[in-house]
């Protein structure tokens, strides 16, 4: 396995930032366990016989999660596949700033607009153990990554999943509005396993990247509980945009920075 995760590395850094990363998930996968067990204890074994096939489809720039079939995001292991947007680390800044503002409480409610696969709502239950939620998405092949995660985590009964065009038809109050919508303008050049395999109606909204707030944003006051907030992802240029349509839909809203000090979550209430 040494020999073969050096060879891979050297490989796959031809399409990758992260390429040792990218060849330990795909050899644990290969060998049928966590990347922290082969690190571990198997880093002697034989090299497995599907390891080098895992490594060509990473070649083809193929999203190592989809070659896996799961992503880590938050407390969860979520299932994921061609059809949903993969779940990203810079995401979970949305989570957090959530915890920071519940801290001492929590929100019995929440919404999470464009779920993809259930991945803000189901880290979002997870942390609340005793909130529900309502996820919506306009994708079914989505929602069925979304449904199947539900069950497999324990929380079919404290989630429901709508296919719907944003908000439209939702008339309830939430304490916790979670949303990664679309926020890359449509002449961005973006990496080939994102722009050549992730579905493009996560990706694009428009010629600025900001046609899904325009329609989410003014929604927001008449959804959100006394005391709630919304979280909402932003591209790290977008911060000024999203701050003012929030300000102009009546709300006070600040600015989050994720782990990269890039600006990556606008909270609105």
């Amino acid at each position: 396995m040494r020999r073969a995760l050096t060879e891979a590395t050297a490989r796959i850094a031809a399409v990758s930032d992260s390429p040792r990363l990218d060849a330990e998930l795909l050899a644990a996968h290969a060998l049928g366990c966590t990347r922290e067990a082969m690190l571990l204890a198997r880093l002697d074994d034989p090299a497995p016989a599907g390891f080098d096939a895992l490594v060509e489809r990473r070649l083809t720039h193929e999203p190592v999660a989809y070659i896996t079939g799961s992503r880590a995001f938050w407390t969860i292991e979520l299932l994921v596949g061609p059809g949903v947007l993969v779940p990203r680390a810079d995401s979970e800044t949305l989570i957090e700033a959530a915890v920071a503002h519940f801290a001492g409480r929590a929100p019995a409610r929440i919404l999470d607009l464009g779920t993809g696969p259930g991945t803000l709502l189901l880290a979002a239950l997870d942390e609340w153990r005793d909130a529900t939620g309502l996820g919506v998405d306009a994708s079914g092949v989505a929602l069925d990554y979304a449904r199947h995660n539900g069950e497999v985590l324990g929380m079919g009964r404290r989630v429901t999943w709508r296919q719907g065009d944003w908000t439209a038809g939702i008339d309830e109050r939430f304490d916790l509005i979670l949303t990664n919508p679309p926020y890359i303008g449509t002449a961005e050049a973006l990496p080939q396993e994102v722009v050549g395999h992730e579905p493009a109606g996560a990706l694009f909204a428009g010629q600025d990247g900001l046609d899904d707030y325009r329609r989410i944003v003014p929604e927001l006051p008449r959804l959100l509980a006394p005391n709630g907030i919304a979280a909402i992802e932003i591209g790290h240029e977008q911060g000024d945009a999203v701050l003012a349509l929030v300000r102009d839909a009546g709300l006070p809203a600040r600015l989050v920075r994720d782990l990269g000090d890039r600006a990556r979550c606008v909270v609105a209430g």
